[in-house]
C-alpha cells in the first residue's frame, strides 16, 4: 500500500474511533454529568486539577489553559490547574520520587469538593495512580481518562473513559474530544449567552 493510502487510513481509523466511541449513550451521558458537577464545582468557588504524563500532560495543559484563558468566546477566568510546572516535577521527582509528582500536587492543591482529572493512556503510570488515590482520600471526585483495557485504574475513579485503541495516539485524540466537549458543556451552563 502506498503511503498516501496508508495515511487515508489513518484519517479513517481516527475518525470511526471518535464516533464509534464517542456517540455511545454511556460516554454521551458521562460528558453530560462531569459538565454539570464541573460546572457546580466552580460556582462553589472550588477547582479543578489535571495531570498526565508525555503527550497527556500536553493535554492536561490544554485542558487547564481553555479555562483560564478561552475556549470560544470571552467569559471570565475559570479555576483548573495542570499539574506539569516543571520545577515542582523536578523538585517532587528528586526529592520523593518520580511516583509522587502528581500525588504531591494533589496534596498541595487540592480540597475537598474539587475534581481531579487524570490521564493514562494505559492506565498504569504509577505516578498517575498515586495522585487518583490522594485525591479520593482529600474528597475530591474523580474522572480517569484511560485507554486498552484501563490498566490498574480501572474502576479506580467514579468517572472513566476507557478507550478501546491499542495506540497513545489514537487514545490521546478522543481524549482531547471528550476533554474538549466536557469545557463546552460547562461553558453552555455557565455562560449560555455564549451560545446563542
Amino acid at each position: 500500500m502506498d503511503i498516501k493510502s496508508c495515511l487515508k487510513q489513518s484519517y479513517r481509523d481516527a475518525a470511526d474511533l471518535a464516533a464509534s466511541y464517542c456517540m455511545r449513550e454511556d460516554v454521551l451521558d458521562k460528558t453530560l454529568q462531569i459538565s454539570k458537577e464541573l460546572a457546580s464545582a466552580f460556582n462553589a468557588g472550588n477547582k479543578a486539577l489535571i495531570c498526565g504524563n508525555g503527550g497527556s500532560a500536553c493535554d492536561a495543559m490544554h485542558f487547564a489553559e481553555e479555562f483560564t484563558g478561552r475556549y470560544r468566546k470571552d467569559r471570565k477566568a475559570l479555576p483548573v490547574i495542570s499539574l506539569t510546572d516543571a520545577s515542582h516535577i523536578t523538585c517532587v521527582g528528586n526529592d520523593f520520587g518520580f511516583e509522587e509528582i502528581f500525588a504531591r500536587g494533589v496534596e498541595a492543591y487540592g480540597k475537598k469538593g474539587d475534581m481531579f482529572f487524570a490521564i493514562s493512556t494505559s492506565g498504569n503510570s504509577e505516578n498517575v495512580i498515586r495522585a487518583v488515590a490522594k485525591a479520593k482520600g482529600l474528597g475530591l471526585k474523580t474522572v480517569g481518562f484511560l485507554g486498552k483495557d484501563g490498566g490498574v485504574l480501572s474502576g479506580k475513579c467514579e468517572y472513566e473513559f476507557i478507550v478501546p485503541q491499542t495506540t497513545s495516539d489514537r487514545i490521546q485524540e478522543v481524549h482531547m474530544m471528550i476533554l474538549h466537549i466536557i469545557i463546552e458543556g460547562v461553558e453552555r451552563q455557565l455562560f449560555p449567552e455564549n451560545y446563542e
